[in-house]
Formats: C-alpha cells, structure tokens, sequence
C-alpha cells in the first residue's frame, strides 16, 4: 500500500514538471520609472530633483526645454551639461501652488535729490623776476623781486585774494585751496620797475592742479635830475636878455656908421 503511494506521488511530480516544460516562460516585466511633474513653489519657481539616470537632455526632454533654456536658468557655464543626483534644477516659473495671504502694502521710499558733487579745488602760484636782459624770459641769473602786488580774481567775481611776492624763487607766492575754474592775475610792479611780459593773465585752474606763473620786471629808466634855479640866477636872466639887445642894436650902428664914412 506505501509502494502504491510513493508512486503515485512520483508519477504527479513527473506530470507537473512536463506541464510546466510545455508553457512557455513569463518574462518579468520591466521596472518603469515614473516622474512626476513639480508643483511650482510658493514663489512661482518650479523646481525639478535630479535623480539617478538622469541627464541635461533627459531633463529637456521631460519638461520640453530646450539646453539654452536650462542652461540660463541654473547658469551652467562650460562646453558639457552635468547634473548631479539630489540636485535642484530650475525649469521655469509658473503661479504659486497657493494663494498667499496679501500682507499691506510696503510704502514707496520717497526719491531723494541727486547730491551735487562739490568742486575740486587747486593752487595758483606766482614768481615775478627782475629780467635784466628783457627777453622776458626767466633766466638762471636773473632773481625774485619781492614786493609785488598780486591779486587772483574768478570769472564770477566770487573769489578773490591777495598777496605780495617774495625775494626768492625756490618759495613762490602760492595761493592754496582755490576753487576750480576760471583766474585772472594780475601782479603790480614794485616801485622803480617796469613790467617786460604782461602783467595780467587768465588761466582755467582744474581740480587737482598747481599752476605756476611768471611775471617779469626791469628796473626803469630814470630821467637827468633838473637843476632848480636859485632866486639870483633867476634876477639875471632878464639883465642877460636886454644886454644881448643893446649889443646887438650896437653892432647895427657901428656897420652903418662904417659904411657912409667909405663913402
């Protein structure tokens, strides 16, 4: 009785394993992945998880961007496009998922005055010298005369100073912290001297300048002293006129005289 049960166990496994011989194999199916398009953000940004497999251009491919686009979007710079697993990839902007509760509206910032830039500023300096050749040139011979006066005027008349100029060159006559724009100077020759170059000129100072100028003077030329005339000397000049006309009317007598006698 065992035996018989044994082999009907054994002819049932052998039918199974003939059945199963004669169906053809299932295969497994493929896992498929699934995306999912992302909700765009409480900002309006939509932002997409890099996953593993993916790529640029699947992720084009997916949301229907082109690379130009995705490129702006993250900034990638470089000749490949590389995108790394958990990383967040903007694909674009769309409204916000909710709705969020208008807070008050912020108070525009008053506009203020555009502030003016304040002018720069610069230094006029003067060195007048005794041109003792009078090429108006300022040689390595000739000095500083000091004692001339020096006046800086501008254009506006807003500004306006001076100063005399001193005996040596090394330290001209400076006038600091003078508002950019336009100068005229003009220098007053000292007392005994005569100007060789003009004594007045115009200059357009510019912030951050120092300008120099020289002035040249001669000695001037002084005339023969007169020699006042004492009261004595001047009593005779009338006595020496009428002397002068009694000669002369007497010299006239005499050649007349002369003549009618040879007669």
């Amino acid at each position: 009785m065992k035996r018989l049960f044994f082999l009907c166990l054994l002819l049932l496994g052998a039918a199974v394993a003939l059945a199963s011989l004669a169906l053809p194999a299932a295969a497994a199916p493929n896992p498929q992945a699934v995306y999912f398009t992302p909700t765009p953000r409480p900002d309006g940004r939509i932002v997409y998880i890099v996953k593993k497999g993916d790529t640029c251009i699947s992720i084009m491919l997916l949301h229907k961007i082109t690379e130009d686009q995705l490129r702006q979007l993250n900034n990638i710079r470089g000749t490949n496009c590389v995108v790394v697993l958990g990383q967040e990839i903007l694909i674009g902007y769309g409204g916000p998922a909710e709705s969020p509760t208008p807070g008050p509206s912020p108070t525009p910032t008053p506009l203020l005055p555009t502030s003016t830039p304040l002018p720069g500023k610069g230094v006029i300096c003067v060195v007048l010298f005794n041109d003792i050749n009078g090429n108006s040139q300022f040689e390595e011979n000739e000095a500083a005369l000091p004692g001339g006066e020096v006046s800086v005027t501008n254009k506006s008349g807003s500004f306006s100073k001076v100063g005399a100029t001193l005996e040596t060159a090394t330290t001209p006559l400076c006038f600091a912290d003078v508002i950019e724009g336009e100068y005229t100077i003009t220098v007053a020759m000292p007392q005994g001297y005569n100007a060789t170059t003009t004594n007045n000129r115009t200059i357009s100072l510019k912030a951050g300048d120092t300008s120099t100028l020289d002035f040249g003077a001669q000695v001037s030329i002084k005339a023969p002293p007169v020699t006042n005339l004492t009261p004595e000397s001047t009593s005779r000049v009338p006595l020496y006129g009428v002397l002068g006309v009694v000669l002369i009317l007497a010299g006239i007598g005499l050649a007349v005289y002369l003549r009618r006698s040879l007669r």
